[in-house]
Formats: C-alpha cells, sequence, structure tokens
C-alpha cells in the first residue's frame, strides 16, 4: 500500500523590498536624469528604456507612479525630466 500525503495549503508572502511601492515620481525622474548624465540613457528614448535599469519585480510599481502622474511609456525620457536648468561655467 501507498502511503497518502496529504498537502497542507500554505501561503507564501514575498518579503518587502526597499523600494515597494514606495517611488514617487521626483525618485523615477532622479534615477532617469543619473541615467542619461552616465550616458546609460539617452533623454530621446522612451521612458519605457528605463524598465532595462529597474528591477523586474520593481517595475510595475514605477509604471504605477507613471501613469498616476500621466506619463505614457511611449513619452520621451526628456518630457519625464521637464526643464533643465543650465548654468554657463
Amino acid at each position: 500500500m501507498i502511503p497518502v500525503v496529504q498537502s497542507v495549503p500554505t501561503t507564501v508572502q514575498s518579503a518587502p523590498t526597499p523600494f515597494s511601492q514606495q517611488y514617487t515620481i521626483d525618485m523615477i525622474r532622479d534615477e532617469a536624469r543619473q541615467l542619461v548624465y552616465k550616458g546609460i540613457l539617452s533623454c530621446q528614448q522612451p521612458i519605457f528604456a528605463l524598465c532595462k535599469c529597474i528591477p523586474a519585480r520593481e517595475w510595475v510599481y514605477v509604471e504605477q507612479e507613471l501613469e498616476r502622474n500621466e506619463f505614457l511609456l511611449r513619452d520621451r525620457i526628456v518630457d519625464l525630466l521637464g526643464r533643465e536648468d543650465w548654468r554657463e561655467d
């Protein structure tokens, strides 16, 4: 006779990550600005290009914040950054 093993339903809760649901539009702008400054992204790329630089598990929160602020993923990063003030050296 084969013993029957009953499986007990378990719920696995993932531990919250440091930035989960805490992205603000200012944080996203700062991250984009740094990536453009470092040359990793171009300000002419679509906002969607940011997903290459943000962990996939966090992207959903970034996308929600962008939508709340009426940005589309096809908009350019320059639109997200807004007006830049340049000082002459």
